[in-house]
């Protein structure tokens, strides 16, 4: 153990997180650019230095011991305040911005914003990932995000909401269905989504049990439901050019449209950029109707 400050190298314990997230020596050589021998040094170095097995040989790749396990915990809190770290030491203006979102959000709200604020702020370097939402939160628990574009964080997660826009999910179908959308089927999203729990729950608080199918993203079951496959509650933003042009059509069981308003979130100590993030998001000014508006209350 006394070894450990000299191996454990940020280097390394980037190595080890890319070996544990792919599986194999080989995977993560390929995703650093480096030779499978450095790899395999690299772990060797840790786990000499910790006096421990970090993984073990399954079939052709490796897994994780349960020493292992419990360092993949740390080594990704640990990588995560050190991007976040070298963002903070930045003049806001200058910094870095990583932004998580779950996809719909990616594709319907968050354009249109970061846009504009790489227009104002062209030096703040900024990033984005597309996650399920329990994997986003998962990420910014970690410090692998800085601000997260979501629905409501759940409660315990120490996540803050900054501020919200208003947000609906409604049910849609191909236009012209007259069979009960409680009897139809209800095409859901993949395990993770938010938008899939709260299908669930709402056909759980109406004692339906429709049949159902899993189409793994949004914009699938989408694509479905305008094929006349069933029925899917989507946000509605994603749908409206669909609606107006006939390709869809809502249809209304109790409890529909369902409110379900964008959170825009942080940890409790926000780094400058994300300051300057939320406070360009807020201002109408700026990005007109797309604006959201402020609040400031821990989840839990």
């Amino acid at each position: 153990m006394s070894d450990l400050p000299a191996a454990a190298t940020w280097g390394r314990l980037q190595t080890f997180l890319a070996v544990y997230e792919g599986g194999s020596i080989r995977a993560a050589a390929e995703s650093l650019h480096v030779t499978p021998p450095a790899v395999s040094a690299a772990i060797s170095a840790l786990e000499s230095a910790l006096g421990t097995a970090l993984f073990s040989k399954s079939g052709r790749g490796i897994v994780a011991t349960d020493a292992g396990e419990t360092f993949a915990a740390y080594v990704r809190k640990l990588l995560g305040l050190l991007a976040e770290a070298a963002g903070a030491v930045h003049d806001a203006d200058r910094g870095r911005l990583r932004i998580g979102a779950v996809a719909t959000a990616s594709e319907y709200v968050l354009p249109r914003l970061m846009a504009s604020f790489a227009d104002g702020h062209p030096q703040v370097e900024l990033s984005l990932s597309v996650l399920p939402r329990d994997e986003l939160f998962a990420l910014a628990r970690d410090h692998g995000v800085d601000v997260v574009l979501a629905g409501r964080p759940p409660r315990g997660s120490g996540l803050v909401t900054r501020a919200r826009r208003a947000n609906q999910l409604v049910l849609v179908g191909r236009p012209g269905r007259d069979d009960d959308p409680l009897t139809a089927t209800w095409l859901l999203t993949g395990q993770g989504s938010g938008t899939r729990d709260t299908t669930l729950s709402l056909l759980t608080r109406l004692q339906a049990a429709p049949p159902l199918l899993t189409l793994g993203t949004s914009g699938a079951a989408v694509a479905a439901a305008r094929q006349g496959l069933g029925l899917t509650l989507v946000h509605e933003e994603a749908v409206l050019g669909q609606l107006d042009a006939g390709e869809l059509a809502r249809y209304v069981v109790p409890g529909t449209p369902v409110d379900r308003p964008w959170h825009l979130c942080t940890t409790a100590d926000p780094t400058a950029a994300s300051r300057l993030f939320l406070r360009h998001v807020c201002d109408p000014d700026r990005v007109g109707t797309a604006a959201f508006h402020t609040r400031s209350r821990p989840q839990g």
